[in-house]
């Protein structure tokens, strides 16, 4: 907000000098400051549209690319949590020390952020599901 302040009190000091009424000068300022919510508000909702189009096509490549992810997420979190431990852990009592060297280890910190932001993505379409709104 401090941007929007720093980009609009030049034009407040505009009107000052064009706008003899107070009253008006106020209006207009008002309208200045809330330009910007407008639009980011405008902007949202046309993304909403988008998503609503892209998620109502029949088409595996428009509409699945959420839940490829969310496989992917899924994969990575189990082979993370699940498959890399336990595979060491009976490597180590077979004596097949190497599989610690050999084997990754991902990097969680970007999985969870996208998985997070799925799992929120996942909660709204429970929701649409729960009320209809989808098939």
């Amino acid at each position: 907000m401090s941007i929007v302040s720093a980009l609009i009190a030049p034009l407040t000091g505009v009107l000052d000098k064009v706008v003899p009424d107070a009253t008006e000068r106020a209006r207009l300022a008002h309208e200045i400051a809330t330009m910007s919510d407008q639009h980011a508000q405008q902007a949202l909702l046309a993304q909403l549209e988008i998503n609503k189009a892209e998620a109502a096509s029949g088409s595996t490549f428009k509409g699945g690319w959420r839940p490829a992810v969310g496989w992917v997420c899924a994969a990575s979190f189990a082979y993370n949590f699940l498959v890399y431990p336990i595979a060491g852990a009976l490597y180590g009592i077979y004596g097949f020390y190497e599989w610690a060297e050999v084997a990754p280890v991902l990097d969680m910190g970007p999985m969870m952020t996208v998985l997070g932001g799925m799992l929120g993505i996942g909660g709204l379409r429970t929701y649409e599901k729960q009320k209809g709104l989808t098939k």
